[in-house]
């Protein structure tokens, strides 16, 4: 084809979307090539968006997108193998409008927004898988799809965590190992919005988030989410891909399923029936792990770019997507003001991100890939936290220990060294 693209974006899940509406808003002749039959069919995610870092950045976008339930409630369930302890935090924080984040379902949501920037004047076709980029003189100057060529001023990978055109632009920075990624198994179960409300105790319209850890994964490195939907609640585990290489071997689903069966979660999925069943690799890799960003023709965001970031209480990665497509799409517009493409022009891009929540959040969590990466926080620290509320919480035909000898007995001197030593060393890192 003749025709030269000021941008070519190549996916369709949250960052190149964010990039295709952002650029047309901008008055930009934008291509989206998404290999789908729609943007959002192949598109997994645990269901939750932090709304808050990126109100300001699409403030267009919230007031009819279709979002979820609001999240007024949080959850951590420390699981063992025979109990497990559940914090819920229910505060004023949460309540607050506007809500800081909500849950969503990625195929409504994902098309939904592709509709938006069809408005704005994008273009975007689906089923088009591209099969390389087109690189001329060192510079990326389009894409080859199906047989044909596509050019563009700049192209942005936007094509997910398993993308090969960063590597093909000479931008991977870091060898793919299995500890660097996990995988995300998930269900999404209808149930009637009366019957979530009442099993998560909540309001109409509210909704809840629980992350489980411990016995959720078997010991191995993950763990795992409940989001609840409108009519739906999606479930499912994270499980870090080289630990289910490890002995003992038990394959992702089968965890999932033990899972699902537990008396803690059958009672909240009973009478639900499954309409959706995914899988989807995840980086863990945080800010050590990030591909470079830019070069001559060519931008990377989304988990293309390795943004994701599990925090240990937080898990996310929808919000930084739509913040680095928000930003690339500045950086090309800038690009276009100059008729300059090259590296040393879309390196604003990655100044922006500098600027941004998006690389402070990675840099202020780097070490905690490293800190979760810790296995007594799947097996030995639930067992005890399971082992300790028995104690407290039973009553026998005997006399009552007290609160203080019942702690001694759990948390002896050899469990407090270790804890002040070796294991506070990881925790520091979270």
């Amino acid at each position: 084809m003749d025709e030269r693209f000021d941008a070519i974006i190549v996916g369709g899940g949250l960052s190149g979307l964010s990039a295709a509406y952002t650029l047309a808003k901008l008055g930009k002749d934008v291509l989206l090539l998404e290999k789908g039959d729609y943007c959002g069919a192949k598109n997994v995610t645990g269901g939750r968006m932090y709304v808050a870092p990126i109100r300001d950045l699409f403030p267009d976008l919230w007031a009819k997108a279709p979002l979820e339930r609001p999240v007024v409630k949080e959850e951590i369930a420390v699981m063992g193998e025979d109990g497990s302890l559940l914090v819920s935090l229910d505060s004023d924080m949460l309540r607050e409008q506007p809500y800081q984040s909500y849950t969503i379902c990625r195929a409504k949501f994902d098309k939904w927004f592709a509709k938006q920037a069809e408005r704005a004047g994008a273009s975007i076709i689906t089923k088009s898988r591209v099969d390389r980029l087109v690189i001329e003189d060192g510079a990326v100057v389009g894409v080859e799809s199906a047989g044909d060529t596509l050019n563009a001023n700049v192209v942005l990978c936007c094509d997910g965590v398993l993308s090969l055109l960063p590597e093909q632009a000479g931008l991977k920075k870091h060898e793919q190992t299995p500890e660097h990624f996990a995988v995300g198994v998930k269900e999404i179960i209808e149930l009637p919005p009366s019957a979530i409300e009442d099993r998560f105790g909540v309001v109409e319209g509210a909704g809840a988030a629980r992350l489980y850890m411990g016995d959720a994964t078997k010991g191995k490195f993950g763990g795992g989410f409940l989001y609840t939907n409108k009519d739906s609640i999606s479930l499912g585990l994270v499980l870090g891909i080289q630990d289910l290489l490890e002995e003992p071997y038990v394959p992702a689903p089968v965890i999932f399923e033990e899972f699902k069966n537990r008396p803690e979660i059958a009672p909240l999925i009973e009478g639900g029936k499954t309409v959706e069943y995914s899988a989807h690799v995840i980086g863990e890799g945080g800010f050590d792990c990030l591909n470079s960003l830019y070069g001559d023709g060519v931008l990377v965001a989304g988990d293309a770019a390795g943004f994701a970031l599990n925090g240990g209480t937080v898990v996310r990665g929808m919000e930084y997507a739509m913040a680095s497509g928000y930003y690339a799409a500045h950086a090309v517009s800038r690009a276009c003001e100059k008729s300059d493409y090259s590296a040393q022009s879309l390196s604003c891009y990655q100044e922006m991100l500098e600027d941004s929540f998006v690389l402070k959040d990675f840099k202020e969590y780097r070490s905690v890939p490293y800190g979760l990466n810790h296995q007594r926080f799947f097996t030995y620290y639930p067992r005890l936290a399971i082992d300790l509320m028995n104690d407290l919480f039973k009553v026998g035909n005997g006399p009552k220990r007290r609160i203080y000898p019942t702690l001694r007995k759990h948390l002896t001197l050899k469990d407090l060294m270790g804890i002040v030593g070796k294991d506070m060393k990881q925790v520091k890192k979270l």
